[in-house]
């Protein structure tokens, strides 16, 4: 449990509100001098506090553009081009909050991909990743439904390609044959979809706020885990979070910050797809359908299966499965800095997701390798990767954790700190 300290303050005023509303005392105690964390965490630790960032920035651009956006099929078009051209700064914010989206997910997959790396997963933190995991999920869906919204070929037949998946499910009783129409308001994707994905869209990033008190409060139920993966020990091991952990954020704060401004300023459309910029049209079918960036893992994984019902489970499952990664670890050691073999097969696993990713925004019949007069198409490069995709969670984690001869531990993070500056 990470130790805390209770705020005492020595102004009246101050103690007086703090006594019968006691928000001080909780920010004292929870990111303040009053909270302790271990001593050696890194940069990678930095990713928590940049989503939480992130999502504040969402939620503020969007109640300004919702002020100006109108959710109806004839004019949802015509006002996000209002908001680009007409309002004041209001390119700039939709470029913040189109981008922001973006970076969203880009620091929201490191801090994932470093709780896998450190075992962060790893009781006791097992609530305080399936909570990490549900704000993932609702921020796939909260984004999608924010990429109908500008209402352009790529919104609409997006829109219309993913909510189709869903009639894969028509064997089901009862609710399957009216799945798609429930999402759609009706027969097709038309203005009671928009209206439901606006609303949707909106709603969701307060949900995802309320979720995110409940991961940073089962965060501080144990405390944090750390790059060695051991437990703390004493109050050698500790440093306090302010302001120590403050100021390592505020720098990383900045630096990520001059990244975010290179692409809204310089390169706001980089990550978004041209054909965006022409208005819906349901008689008209652009010649490659893809996602936002962030979805191509998956959209590689569901076109990787040629039968649409396992196609569409196996992609839900490559994000479910997320949910058994406390149970598929048998290690008894957290960190993969400790486990060799594990850590190889960690950096396999994700350069094989940025693979995948490239290979969701290409055409299944595209060449990627060419050998002699023929070649390997995206579609069996496709396959092979979701393969391995499963093949780390369900064979290769479960067997070589178990089975695995790790490096030594050190005996606490002081003395393994001390170490490494005498090294």
């Amino acid at each position: 449990m990470a130790y805390k300290e209770d705020y005492n303050p020595t102004n009246p005023g101050v103690k007086w509100f703090n006594d019968r509303l006691p928000i001080l005392n909780t920010v004292y105690r929870y990111v303040g001098a009053g909270c302790y964390e271990p001593r050696n965490l890194n940069y990678w630790w930095n990713f928590g506090s940049l989503a939480g960032f992130m999502l504040v920035v969402q939620i503020l651009t969007g109640i300004v553009l919702v002020m100006h956006y109108t959710p109806h099929v004839d004019y949802a078009f015509r006002s996000v081009e209002h908001i680009m051209r007409d309002v004041n700064y209001g390119w700039l914010l939709r470029y913040i909050h189109a981008n922001g989206a973006s970076m969203f997910f880009v620091v929201v997959y490191v801090h994932i991909l470093r709780g896998m790396y450190y075992g962060s997963y790893k009781s006791p933190r097992e609530v305080l990743w399936f909570l990490g995991i549900i704000i993932y999920l609702l921020m796939m869906a909260t984004g999608f439904m924010g990429y109908v919204l500008p209402w352009g070929q790529m919104s609409f037949w997006g829109a219309t390609v993913i909510t189709n998946l869903f009639s894969a499910f028509d064997f089901i009783p009862v609710i399957g044959d009216d799945i798609v129409n429930f999402l759609w308001g009706g027969f097709s994707v038309d203005n009671p979809t928009l209206n439901r994905f606006f609303s949707l869209h909106y709603l969701l990033p307060f949900v995802i706020a309320g979720v995110v008190i409940l991961h940073i409060w089962a965060l501080h139920i144990p405390g944090s885990n750390n790059p060695l993966g051991i437990e703390v020990k004493g109050p050698a091991d500790r440093i306090p979070f302010y302001p120590y952990y403050v100021v390592k954020d505020g720098l990383g704060l900045a630096v990520f910050i001059m990244f975010f401004a290179l692409f809204v300023f310089y390169m706001p459309n980089i990550l978004g797809h041209p054909d965006n910029y022409i208005e819906a049209d349901p008689m008209v079918t652009p010649a490659h359908i893809v996602p936002e960036w962030y979805y191509l893992p998956f959209y590689a994984i569901l076109r990787a299966i040629p039968d649409k019902l396992l196609g569409v489970v196996a992609m839900f499952a490559s994000i479910l499965i997320l949910f058994a990664l406390p149970w598929l670890d048998g290690s008894k050691v957290r960190s993969a800095t400790f486990r060799p073999v594990t850590k190889f097969l960690f950096w396999l696993f994700v350069v094989n997701g940025i693979f995948l990713g490239y290979l969701g925004g290409k055409s299944p019949d595209d060449i990627i390798l060419h050998v002699g007069d023929g070649g390997i198409s995206a579609l069996i490069f496709a396959q092979v990767s979701t393969v391995y995709y499963f093949g780390y969670f369900l064979v290769l984690l479960p067997f070589v954790s178990r089975t695995e001869t790790t490096k030594p531990l050190p005996t606490s993070i002081a003395q393994a700190v001390l170490d490494k500056k005498k090294g």
